[in-house]
């Protein structure tokens, strides 16, 4: 039986072929990947509340947490492994890089007031931001309570002198996620 005149020896061939290869592309692969230890370890709560505003916002739409291999992406950290979205679900790589690459932000920018400044108004921290303000995370009072996160605006954004700017829990735990993001050093 010869496999160009029989049908089903071409059926038959396509099929193992098709399944051999599914084996080798795709199943080992995975599988080698399973069993590859997360390098990053769990956050915190707070953390986690962070990580739920930030799906929330949709932040993955402007900003990555995914570095290429690529000269271009150097700045931002080494290139991301799989072991890096180990403990992510979901991952979140992004789908665009409108804004800044966040794989490993804390790093690059460590400072929580920094964020925290940056969240309610960009431009007063990167005037050629094109990142929205979150005002609605901050509150303006005339005092700040004890315990309260005052974030240092500066007087022109604020609506009357004296007036503070204080971060609500939201705002303090989106930058409790983002001060997170930090690339751990992979093992040798």
């Amino acid at each position: 039986m010869s496999l160009h005149t029989s049908h089903r020896a071409l059926v038959g061939f396509a099929f193992f072929t098709y399944l051999g290869l599914t084996v080798l592309i795709a199943i080992v692969p995975a599988a080698s990947i399973q069993q590859t230890p997360a390098i990053r370890g769990a956050r915190s709560a707070v953390a986690e509340q962070g990580r739920a505003i930030y799906l929330r916002e949709g932040c993955g739409f402007c900003h990555t947490q995914f570095v290429r291999d690529l000269p271009l992406d150097r700045p931002y950290g080494r290139p991301t492994v799989a072991q890096d979205y180990a403990n992510e679900n979901p991952p979140l790589p992004g789908t665009q890089r409108t804004g800044p690459d966040l794989s490993n932000v804390a790093a690059r920018q460590p400072s929580d007031t920094w964020h925290l400044l940056h969240l309610y108004n960009p431009r007063a921290v990167v005037p050629q931001s094109v990142m929205p303000g979150y005002p609605w995370y901050f509150e303006e009072k005339a005092e700040a309570a004890p315990g309260d996160v005052v974030v240092p605006v500066p007087p022109r954004l604020v609506s009357a002198k004296g007036r503070v700017i204080v971060a609500r829990p939201e705002a303090t735990a989106l930058v409790t996620y983002l001060l997170s993001l930090r690339q751990p050093e992979l093992p040798r």
